[in-house]
């Protein structure tokens, strides 16, 4: 999948694309049903809210096959090579949970911030590029993007230990509101199979889940090669140290899979 100019010119611009229903019905089913086994079971790469409900799981693309497709998938891998111009290996790999009526905040934050100060990633040659697995409403925690915040480069952050179960690197309030003033505030929804990518540097967070409706979101996390991190402080299943560069599968290699994953389950 190729961005055309305009899109290109957009995601300079904006510092986000979103790509509407990017994938069938069918491959997002065999990857909700999966990621709902994942959250079940009792491995260290599961981060679990206060609460005890899941809050992400990290790496699954390692142990489990439907996922291990969609970390190679051309959808996802094509348009950030576009944009870095270079061969891309896995920085990081996650399913966000936002389980319904628990799932925490995530607070504003970069997440080039914390690339560059937990993992010594030189530059902001990487990015997010998620897959919506869930229906995703104004409702159920969505994530909420500041438009242009990414042309600020690394803002200065505080190291947030307590607020929920995860500690992340994040602004504070006068910050946060300032940039809302310049660049407004959006709020992506949509359909499962739906595609959202933005810059490293983007501002960006979402509210708790109150709701019945859970919104599991997958995020690949793809970093140039050149610019592999030097100096990590995290364990390996949360910033990969495997800097091979990705080699893309077929674009129906996961409609296959779901396929005989239905057929396999009559």
């Amino acid at each position: 999948m190729k961005l055309t100019p305009e899109q290109l010119k957009q995601f300079h611009e904006e510092g986000w694309f979103f790509f509407p229903e990017c994938f069938s019905e069918e491959e997002v089913a065999v990857l909700r049903h999966e990621a709902e086994k994942i959250f079940k079971q009792d491995r260290q790469e599961i981060w679990r809210e206060k609460s005890g409900a899941p809050r992400t799981a990290f790496a699954c693309h390692t142990y489990n096959e439907a996922f291990s497709i969609l970390a190679r998938h051309p959808r996802l891998i094509e348009p950030v090579e576009q944009v870095f111009g270079e061969k891309l290996y896995m920085h990081q790999f996650k399913v966000n949970a936002k389980a319904k009526f628990d799932g925490d905040v995530w607070q504003w934050h970069q997440d080039y911030g914390t690339w560059a100060r937990d993992d010594g990633m030189p530059e902001p040659r990487a990015m997010n590029i998620s897959v919506f697995l869930d229906e995703v409403f104004t409702f159920n925690g969505p994530l909420m993007l500041i438009p242009r915040s990414h042309k600020y480069g690394v803002l200065e952050a505080g190291h947030d230990k307590s607020t929920t179960s995860y500690p992340l690197w994040t602004l504070n309030h006068e910050t946060v509101e300032r940039l809302c003033n310049e660049g407004g505030l959006v709020v992506p929804t949509g359909k499962p199979g739906s595609v959202l990518m933005f810059h490293g540097n983007l501002v960006h967070g979402s509210a708790g889940n109150i709701t019945p409706f859970p919104r599991k979101i997958v995020y690949l996390t793809l970093c140039a090669v050149s610019n592999y991190i030097r100096k990590p402080t995290r364990p390996e299943w949360i910033a990969h140290r495997d800097f091979t560069p990705i080699e893309p599968c077929a674009d129906d290699a996961l409609e296959v899979y779901a396929r005989s994953y239905r057929q396999a389950a009559e």
